[in-house]
């Protein structure tokens, strides 16, 4: 499935997705990865650098879902997809890495694993003013004050 171009502007503004598992005891998870990448349009994928658990989960269970937001704007997307583990010295790891090292630098030189993503489903996240009638330089600005007063 093609990600809508929101949903890329969305993921490489922000980097940041909550990734949902299910562990072998059928207890959820929720796990933020900050190093996330978009690889195409129908494609994400995070550096592993400290996930044990995640991983542990998608080795037993694949399927996941990520859920990306904008913090201004309150919008965002909903990933669903199966996880497919691209581990170090091997050639396709070898040809993705690059793309972390240009953003992160010597931070990719810890990552363990690259998990890649292949898009399943794609459906957009949106907070309850919007029904509204609130617009997007309303939601916005009041994030922005709201932001300013947490971190003067």
């Amino acid at each position: 499935m093609k990600l809508p171009a929101t949903a890329i502007q969305t993921i490489e503004m922000w980097r940041l997705g909550f990734v949902a598992t299910v562990s072998a005891g059928g207890r959820p998870n929720v796990s933020p990865k900050g190093t996330f990448i978009v690889l195409d349009d129908e494609t994400i994928a995070f550096g592993e650098i400290r996930s044990p658990q995640t991983l542990t989960n998608l080795t037993n269970n694949p399927e996941l879902e990520v859920n990306f937001v904008d913090q201004f704007t309150r919008k965002g997307v909903r990933i669903r997809g199966y996880a497919r583990f691209i581990r170090r010295d091997s050639v396709e790891y070898d040809a993705l890495i690059g793309q972390w090292q240009k953003i992160w630098g010597d931070l990719a030189n810890r990552i363990n694993v690259i998990v890649k993503i292949p898009v399943a489903e794609a459906k957009p996240l949106t907070t309850p003013p919007y029904d509204d009638g609130a617009t997007e330089e309303a939601m916005i600005a009041l994030y922005k004050q709201k932001f300013s007063e947490m971190y003067p």
